[in-house]
């Protein structure tokens, strides 16, 4: 089995209560790449630019990631920065820069075509679809977004949404998409535009998976102290 990650390989800093954490190895293809990589074979197609850090490329190798389809661009790799209250479940956007993701073309190597999973990390709706018409013969295609491309392109995003079979947001995401307070009405309202499954995030309060005729809860573990830690040793 092998899974295809599509989507950002980014520059954080994230301001928190309990502390700040200024320039580190983030995006949504990174977390997914890195946490699937203990169960499976992971290929990575992303876009960095000339200041991505020798040791963040290291950390990919070490979990065996093939990032044959990892793009090195002129310019600088793609920022973002947040902040976070008490309320941890919900993240403020104080600034994103684009930079060479701005531009990003996503190829997928040949060698990466016969994948029959598919991940759409976070990207623009647009580029999901056409990494799709690019992989030959998927079993399963799932999609993360954000609140940009929510606001930003909302209409080709409801595109994508109904050519894959999972979508994963968070909560404030899913009311914000559905433009509908209430989450088991945001759900039916998202799952009416065509995927099989979404699975809504909620922070320390767990997850949601809805169907059109089930709803599944996992609840978080409970931890007195949490610390973010370098993905580099997770």
């Amino acid at each position: 089995m092998s899974l295809l990650v599509v989507g950002s390989v980014a520059y954080d800093s994230v301001k928190t209560p309990f502390g700040i954490a200024d320039n580190v190895l983030g995006g949504s293809a990174t977390y997914f790449s890195v946490s699937a990589s203990y169960f499976t074979d992971v290929c990575l197609v992303a876009v960095v630019g000339e200041d991505f850090r020798k040791d963040d490329m290291e950390t990919f190798r070490e979990k065996n990631i093939a990032i044959e389809g990892l793009e090195k661009r002129k310019g600088k790799t793609f920022r973002w920065k947040g902040e976070y209250g008490y309320d941890l479940n919900q993240a403020n956007t104080l600034d994103t820069q684009l930079n060479v993701f701005a531009d990003f073309n996503p190829k997928i190597p040949e060698g990466y075509k016969d994948c029959e999973y598919v991940f759409l990390a976070n990207i623009d709706p647009d580029l999901q679809r056409e990494v799709l018409s690019q992989i030959k013969k998927p079993k399963l295609i799932a999609c993360d977004t954000m609140n940009f491309w929510i606001e930003k392109k909302p209409d080709s995003l409801k595109k994508t949404l109904a050519m894959v079979d999972i979508v994963v947001i968070n909560e404030g995401e899913a009311r914000e998409l559905a433009g509908e307070p209430n989450l088991v009405k945001a759900a039916q309202k998202i799952l009416s535009w065509g995927s099989k499954r979404l699975i809504v995030k909620r922070g320390e309060y767990g997850a949601l998976m809805f169907s059109d005729s089930t709803v599944f809860s996992a609840p978080a573990y409970p931890l007195e102290s949490v610390y973010g830690i370098s993905v580099s040793i997770a």
